[in-house]
């Protein structure tokens, strides 16, 4: 459920991007918000859940509007489906399980970010840098007894 504090700093956020303040638009920030690194399938599940019925369609359309304007970030790693998250802009990364998928916020070294400073930047101005760590998860490295 939407509350009035997210819902009116979503609107304001939505305004500053110059994008029309909407239910789908404020459904699904919510969602990303409250679920970090959602799949495309669960938005709409979280959407659906808020406000009924609503296309897929209209929940990409959102999701890229919202990604254009920088409130939030997609992020894919290697052989797995889009993700969202409204941590955006700080040059943060992420560690994936191997084995579920689970994945998690890993910040950027502290002091001086050296993953933004190229060896090699053939010309380019480096705004962000992306790593991904991967690993097996707390869950699925503890031994589950045999039932």
């Amino acid at each position: 459920m939407l509350s009035a504090m997210t819902t009116t700093a979503d609107a304001s956020a939505l305004r500053e991007a110059s994008l029309r303040v909407t239910r789908p638009r404020l459904a699904v920030l919510a969602a990303v918000r409250e679920h970090p690194h959602a799949d495309t399938d669960q938005v709409i599940g979280l959407v659906r859940a808020e406000l009924g019925t609503v296309s897929h369609q209209a929940v990409y359309d959102v999701l890229r509007a919202l990604s254009d304007a920088g409130l939030v970030r997609r992020i894919q790693p290697a052989g797995a489906t889009a993700r969202y998250e409204v941590r955006v802009g700080d040059n943060h990364h992420h560690v994936v399980c191997r084995s579920c998928g689970a994945i998690a916020d890993v910040d950027c070294a502290v002091g001086h970010a050296p993953c933004l400073t190229a060896s090699d930047s053939h010309g380019f101005v480096v705004d962000e840098a992306e790593v991904v760590y991967w690993g097996t998860c707390p869950t699925c490295t503890t031994p589950h007894p045999p039932q």
